[in-house]
């Protein structure tokens, strides 16, 4: 199945207190695109710090709200309506506790699972048919609660395996993807 999503969005929290907390991997990932990909900065809305238009075949904008993950889902409404899309033309990007680190799902018409973030988007677009890519966050054998793990500082060596990881979901989602 190949998805073409006309609007990125990569969760996470805004200030210096949560930029490299696990909880901002959406947001860290959609830096990373920024800086592997060519850009063209065309908008600055939408409670977002970024929009841009990717020049690859297909238009393709990229958010980074400026809203704390339990209110995100209002800048994700503001950019489909500004843009006029659909809720499957919707790529949402989040940390996901319940993957081990250096593993990513892309998913579609799912439910929250309990991320605050996700919730927020459902209950703002009234929809869940939307494609998530879902980056695993824990380490195996970890007793630690969600909630304590994902606004811990990203460790330098996880940081390696999520760029690995931000390196393998780029190329599937340029391809053929298949949708967990």
């Amino acid at each position: 199945m190949k998805i073409k999503p006309k609007l990125i969005i990569g969760l996470g929290n805004p200030g210096k207190k949560y930029e490299k907390t696990y909880h901002n991997v959406g947001q860290l990932f959609v830096s990373w695109i920024m800086d592997h990909e060519t850009w063209d900065i065309k908008h600055r809305l939408f409670m977002a710090s970024k929009i841009m238009i990717h020049d690859s075949g297909f238009m393709i904008h990229v958010a980074k709200p400026r809203t704390f993950m339990n209110e995100v889902g209002e800048a994700a409404l503001s950019a489909m309506k500004y843009f006029k899309l659909k809720p499957e033309e919707l790529l949402v990007i989040h940390d996901d506790s319940d993957l081990l680190l250096g593993k990513y799902k892309i998913s579609f018409n799912r439910g929250s699972a309990g991320h605050k973030g996700i919730e927020s988007v459902i209950k703002a677009i009234n929809a869940k048919n939307f494609y998530r890519l879902r980056i695993g966050v824990r380490h195996p054998k970890s007793k630690i609660k969600a909630l304590d793990l994902v606004l811990k500082k990203i460790k330098p060596q996880d940081l390696k395996i999520l760029n690995k990881v931000f390196e393998e979901s780029l190329i599937k989602l340029k391809g053929d993807i298949e949708v967990n």
